[in-house]
Formats: structure tokens, sequence, C-alpha cells
């Protein structure tokens, strides 16, 4: 049953801020996949869900910056992870949710992007994550920005996985079907190679 009540405005971060180790070093959200960046795939997914794009992003940033409202860098060098990036992205937020997605699942839907964020809206003091089967997607959540503090706070603290803070906070989970291809992470040369709607 679909809701007629207005989904909350949300900034959205996408992560491609990352060292690229299973791409060879290489900035991952600039490879080409169906003939385009993988960060091109995800803008046209999530331009017109929000008027605060933000990219995080740690080189190359006169590229990013045609797909970004804004883009915002780790605050520390050598690559510290995607906490970095989310940090940064809760930092320069507008909007009262973060919807945060990494650069690499260009198959991803607008059905499932605006499940994320009802479905986060109807407990704002949780954070959100995807979750197909058992596993978590961490880099698939929504925050809300009443927990920018807590997340600073467990940084500060040494912690660096979003995921065991989200779930420290009691996520909601956002299921989905077990190898669901909307999810397929396209995060090796091999992946990018296959043609849409191929996952493991």
């Amino acid at each position: 049953m679909t809701s007629n009540t207005p989904l909350p405005p949300c900034s959205i971060l996408l992560l491609a801020g990352g060292r690229g180790q299973r791409m060879g070093g290489r900035d991952k959200g600039l490879l080409e996949w169906q003939g385009e960046p993988l960060i091109a795939h995800l803008h046209r997914r999530t331009r017109a869900m929000s008027d605060d794009l933000i990219i995080s992003c740690n080189r190359n940033r006169d590229r990013y910056a045609m797909y970004a409202d804004q883009l915002v860098h780790d605050d520390e060098g050598d690559f510290p992870g995607p906490l970095a990036g989310i940090r940064a992205g809760l930092k320069a937020a507008r909007h009262a949710y973060l919807l945060v997605l990494p650069c690499d699942v260009p198959q991803i839907d607008a059905n499932l992007l605006d499940s994320m964020r009802r479905v986060a809206s109807e407990q704002p003091d949780k954070p959100l994550m995807v979750r197909h089967g058992e596993h978590w997607e961490p880099l698939l959540c929504v925050i809300p920005l009443v927990l920018a503090a807590t997340f600073e706070q467990a940084w500060n603290e040494g912690e660096r996985s979003p995921g065991r803070i989200m779930r420290s906070l009691h996520a909601v989970a956002l299921q989905c079907p077990v190898d669901d291809p909307r999810l397929a992470n396209l995060n090796t040369p091999e992946l990018l190679a296959r043609p849409k709607g191929v996952s493991d």
C-alpha cells in the first residue's frame, strides 16, 4: 500500500572517496559502466530527489563537481574509510535526513530510494540500513541528522565501522530480496564488465 504523504526533504550523499583497491587504485566513481562513469548513473538516479546532492571525494574534485551541489572530503589523509565520508556528509547536509549511497550501485532504482526515505521518516530517531537476507548494507542507509553528534563521538572513540554504529542505535532494516540486482556492487573490473542486470 503506497502512502500519499509527501516524503520529507533529504540530503543525498554519494560516496566516491575510497582508495579503489579492488580497481587497482583507480577512482571508482569515474570508471565507466554502460558508457558512462558510475557517478553519472547515481547522479541521474538521485538528482530529482534532492536540492542538496553531496559527493564525498578525495581526488578529481573538478570532475565530480558537475554532479553535485556540494563536494566534501575526508578530514584525515590516507583514505580512512567510508565513515569519514559519512561524517563529512553529516556536517554539510542541509536537510534533516542524509540518504547515503556508494558510487558503485548503478542499478539502484527510484522505488528502493523512495522506500528508504519513507521508512526512515517513520522512525525519525533511528538510522535505516538496507538489508538483504541476513546481510546488512551499511553504505545504503538513511541517517537522521539528529544522530550526527553520536557518529562523531563514536569516531572520536576509535570506531570506524558505520554498520556497527547504526546497529548499536537499533537501526531499522529495509528488507530486500536476497541477490536483489539493484544492490549489486560493481566494485571489481570483472563486475563492471558484466551485462546490465547480472549480479553474483
